[in-house]
């Protein structure tokens, strides 16, 4: 790999976001910037600036740079490693995993972004997922509702109206595309062939969560929407943390 220079904690398009239980999590401005873009690519390497460069349309592009050179300085502070160190890897469904030094390493990490914000997840040993929307009320909400939500999603769509049905929407549709990500499948696995946590169709921040088809695994689900986005994020509970998950949630 060519050597490539460490990048900083911080840098003007990154910033610490907020922390649940063991996640940290940043913000990525991705407001175009063409000085960002190019100071951006100076941390990627080989294969992600080949990458970069595929993008022809000029956010992509800027979307892929700015949160992954971010997303390289998280993982170096976490890790403890050097940039130069550090490479990623590709699981059957496309999600990307750490190499440092030649070596798979077991952090787990998610990015998501839409318009002009970027989301960035990083944990430890934890099967996790992020998403983030900027919420649009140019959509037929019932009808897509119709094909990816499940049954009593549906009815509580159908029943809201002007900003809580916009509202309702984006909550449902962070937490699914979260829980989809956190488990690594992509949509082989259908959205509406599960439901987010009751309580939370019924506006709890954050809730407990089994698919159907693995029962045996629990998650959580929290919602970390605000003004400027929807957003939520999934992660993987250890069995002796469900009491006090529980607990959290009540």
């Amino acid at each position: 790999m060519t050597a490539l220079s460490d990048p900083p904690a911080s840098a003007p398009w990154w910033s610490d976001y907020r922390t649940v239980q063991h996640i940290r999590m940043l913000h990525v401005d991705l407001t175009p910037d063409d000085n960002r873009e190019a100071e951006a690519a100076r941390w990627l390497d080989g294969d992600e600036l080949i990458r970069m460069k595929r993008f022809k349309v000029g956010r992509p592009r800027t979307q892929y740079a700015l949160c992954r050179s971010a997303l390289r300085a998280c993982l170096c502070r976490t890790l403890g490693c050097r940039n130069s160190d550090l490479s990623f890897g590709y699981g059957k469904f496309g999600k990307p995993f750490a190499i440092v030094s030649g070596r798979q390493n077991p952090v787990s990490f998610n990015v998501t972004h839409s318009g002009q914000h970027g989301l960035i997840a990083v944990a430890e040993r934890c099967r996790l997922g992020i998403d983030a929307e900027i919420r649009r009320d140019d959509r037929d909400f019932d009808a897509i509702g119709e094909r990816v939500y499940g049954e009593n999603e549906q009815s509580a769509l159908k029943v809201c109206a002007g900003a809580a049905k916009l509202g309702l929407f984006y909550r449902l549709w962070t937490m699914k595309e979260a829980l989809i990500k956190a488990i690594g499948t992509g949509f082989s696995l259908s959205p509406s062939g599960f439901e987010v946590p009751h309580e939370m169709l019924h506006g709890a921040r954050a809730g407990l969560f089994r698919f159907p088809h693995m029962p045996e695994c629990a998650w959580r689900v929290e919602t970390l929407g605000e003004g400027r986005f929807a957003a939520a994020i999934a992660f993987e509970l250890p069995e002796n943390a469900l009491s006090s998950a529980t607990r959290a949630t009540d």
